[in-house]
């Protein structure tokens, strides 16, 4: 009964077209009415609760260490350097795509941002060589999907914070899978350009390289001096956020003297709008899931699998699934905040490592950001790109289904993420 009241409300509030964040909340009501315990002080001060978290704090800074980049001209120079890199060869536009979305991810963390950046950058080039416009935009919202895996990540912050799973080792173990994602899409595209007969750019000298490199390399310094101080320990996650942000305003500043100080408060506005949403959305879900764990909820969602408890890689196919059912949809976050505190006991109670789950779950709901009908990364393209949804949708197709490819063969292997987070976890 408390499972089909706890979906009920949530689903029902949605259908009416409450945003998520009231939808949540009303969920939460709903329960507190059903367990005979409401009081709207608890719901206020869970609400509080909710927000009131250091290593939350992580998310304004990276949103805003973001805005700055596109603003400030880090992103438009990665984009530049992976165009001098792979920009002749045939199909090149789209290696660069997926180069410069790996490259992008390592610095803002946000699929919607990554996304945003590369098809204002790269889309008009992609049309302009020939490319259908379709499938360039589906390159490039797929290619998005890597940015919550490679750190830092937003929604590894968000996972950690929900599950107490340790963020650096979350971020760590995101790399290779990102790596991995990004192959997938490499070789979709090859597959799905081999019959073009579009004559690439020529391929750059050694010191047009070069010259991209070096006014690269102030950008690319960035995921080095985070991934390098959260392997040595020499920051928090919270505090690698600072450092982006304070870094990323530096070179666009300093460096690049792209960002003027005119510019700076609507960088802030649009970064402090994009957090105000992200932090709500955690407060509500956190009275949710506080309730969750009140009414039990998770030994009841045990019982619902005890027929895979016994086979870890079957209950991992089984919540997997799930999660792809859920992220068509609903957006990443809510979807991690739901989800997290239901699914988590049931992790451990199967002998699940979290950290490698953790890394599934923010893969599953990372695609969950270009599946068709609420895929909010297909909106951002379809927007920035003067694109109609329908067409964005299906140009995204083949490398979707490339990426839950990926996904599940980490399932049934999960050395693939096991074995290099160890590694860059020492």
């Amino acid at each position: 009964m408390t499972v089909a009241i706890f979906l009920g409300a949530l689903i029902g509030a949605m259908a009416l077209g409450i945003p998520i964040a009231y939808a949540l909340l009303a969920t939460g009501v709903a329960l507190m009415w059903h367990l005979d315990m409401f009081d709207a002080q608890i719901l206020a001060q869970n609400v509080i609760n909710g927000a009131d978290s250091f290593p939350l704090l992580a998310v304004p800074f990276f949103m805003l260490a973001g805005e700055i980049m596109n603003v400030g001209g880090l992103s438009r120079r990665i984009v530049d350097f992976a165009l001098a890199l792979v920009g002749h060869v045939k199909g090149g536009l789209g290696y660069v795509t997926i180069v410069a979305a790996i490259l992008l991810s390592a610095l803002s963390g946000s699929a919607v941002a990554d996304a945003a950046a590369l098809t204002a950058l790269l889309l008009p080039m992609m049309v302009a060589a020939g490319h259908n416009k379709a499938q360039a935009g589906g390159l490039i919202a797929a290619s998005g999907v890597i940015g919550p895996v490679i750190p830092p990540s937003i929604g590894f912050v968000i996972f950690g914070v929900a599950a107490n799973v340790s963020i650096s080792k979350l971020f760590l173990a995101g790399i290779f899978p990102g790596i991995l994602i990004g192959a997938a899409l490499w070789l979709t595209w090859m597959y799905l350009v081999r019959k073009e007969t579009l004559v690439p750019p020529p391929r750059k000298s050694a010191a047009e390289i070069l010259k991209a490199l070096r006014q690269a390399t102030w950008a690319l310094m960035l995921p080095v001096i985070i991934l390098v101080g959260l392997r040595f320990g020499v920051f928090t996650p919270t505090e690698a956020a600072v450092v982006a942000a304070v870094y990323a305003f530096f070179v666009a500043t300093v460096i690049y003297r792209e960002l003027k100080l005119s510019q700076l408060y609507a960088v802030f506005v649009s970064a402090a709008k994009t957090t105000a949403v992200i932090m709500f959305l955690v407060a509500a879900a956190l009275v949710s899931a506080w309730l969750i764990t009140v009414a039990d909820l998770p030994s009841k969602v045990i019982t619902l699998l005890e027929p895979f408890m016994g086979n870890q890689t079957l209950l991992l196919i089984a919540i997997m699934v799930l999660c792809m059912l859920v992220g068509t949809a609903m957006d990443m976050t809510p979807t991690i905040l739901i989800l997290t505190p239901v699914l988590m006991p049931v992790i451990k109670q199967a002998g699940i490592d979290p950290v490698y789950f953790g890394v599934l779950f923010i893969i599953n709901n990372s695609i969950g950001l270009v599946t068709p009908p609420v895929g909010t990364v297909l909106n951002v393209v379809a927007g920035v790109g003067r694109m109609k949804m329908d067409e964005v949708t299906k140009g995204v197709l083949p490398f979707m289904l490339a990426e839950f490819a990926i996904m599940f063969l980490m399932v049934l292997f999960p050395q693939l993420v096991t074995v290099p987070a160890k590694w860059f976890g020492g």
